[in-house]
């Protein structure tokens, strides 16, 4: 093992002094080789007062403003030099050993970008929790899955994704990258505010020729909600408006609009479903989605960067049509590795 990889574990944190007081001492007792940094996001509950306080050891840094997770990230890595970083949200309990898989990783593949642990539920402690499972996939229209994850179904974890796999995107509750990658990259698009711009991040680094993996040999606990609950409606427009800039953005030219026209249509679908379910305000979220990402399409079309070669994407076709259709709710179910 490589003894000078140096990884800094970076939470974001905006207005989570609960959180942090409830988790922060799991992170400096179980990292012990790692710096430990939290990035204020001009919280105004007394966080950082709070951090000094009690941790005099956390490196804190101040953001200006609450840009979010992507631009809270991009402000505050420019002030940190690592190897690798660990982005970790704040309401995530840590493990012993759980940074030791990511040590060997990084030194075994030097094409090895960005990877995750297994994500845990912190509530239901042996189900996998929906941000990021055991690793995350897109289907042919964009929407993304995870081993252990599909739609509201949560597989039990029978050690089924113990194992070390090469997956498309990483969580956000729990993403390493390397520092240099990142840089590469220009870090996270801030037009996202919140939501996907991990997968984006992924889809990026691949279209570079690096890759995502997935270590279920390292676990972690997470909230999971804590910002914003899987049924809030920004989710819902943030969600839907952010899949249509990462296909954009990310996919070659030729496939691009022939693709969106599909996903239009489909999300349409998800539109009506939410109105007989009399969810009018998820309803009103999807057409401010499609409306946002109109208003921005010619930025997303500036932003395409160089494919070094063009991947397949998507694990399946449709978990929409396998989900609620052939009602097949387990990624094995979807995916034949």
């Amino acid at each position: 093992m490589n003894k000078d990889l140096q990884i800094a574990v970076v939470i974001l944190n905006w207005n989570g002094k609960s959180l942090l007081e409830q988790f922060i001492p799991f992170v400096l007792k179980y990292s012990e080789r790692a710096t430990v940094y939290v990035a204020d996001n001009a919280s105004e509950d007394g966080s950082i007062p709070f951090l000094k306080r009690s941790f005099p050891e956390i490196n804190i840094i101040a953001n200006m403003e609450n840009g979010g997770f992507a631009k809270g990230y991009n402000d505050a890595l420019k002030h940190i030099e690592a190897d690798v970083y660990c982005l970790l949200n704040s309401d995530v309990e840590v493990t012993e050993n759980w940074l030791e898989p990511f040590y060997h990783l990084f030194e075994k593949d030097e094409k090895v970008a960005i990877a995750q642990p297994k994500i845990l539920d912190f509530k239901k402690r042996s189900y996998f929790e929906y941000a990021g499972a055991a690793g995350g996939f897109l289907d042919m229209f964009g929407y993304p899955f995870c081993r252990g994850r599909v739609f509201q179904t949560l597989e039990e974890d029978n050690g089924q994704y113990d194992d070390i796999k090469e997956i498309f995107w990483a969580t956000g509750a729990c993403m390493f990258i390397r520092k240099h990658i990142f840089d590469t990259l220009g870090g996270f698009d801030e037009d996202y505010f919140a939501h996907q711009e991990e997968i984006d991040l992924c889809w990026r680094a691949q279209n570079r020729g690096y890759k995502t993996v997935y270590t279920g040999t390292s676990h972690i606990f997470h909230v999971g909600g804590a910002t914003l609950n899987n049924m809030n409606p920004k989710k819902t427009f943030l969600n839907f408006r952010n899949s249509l800039y990462s296909l954009t953005k990310n996919l070659p030219l030729s496939r691009v609009f022939p693709l969106i026209l599909l996903r239009l249509v489909l999300d349409g679908i998800a539109a009506v479903r939410f109105l007989f379910q009399f969810k009018l305000q998820h309803l009103y979220a999807i057409f401010r989605a499609h409306m946002s990402y109109y208003w921005n399409l010619p930025n997303l079309l500036k932003k395409r960067q160089k494919l070094y070669g063009y991947k397949k994407y998507h694990a399946c076709t449709s978990i929409v049509w396998s989900y609620f259709v052939r009602k097949r709710k387990h990624y094995s179910s979807l995916v034949k590795d």
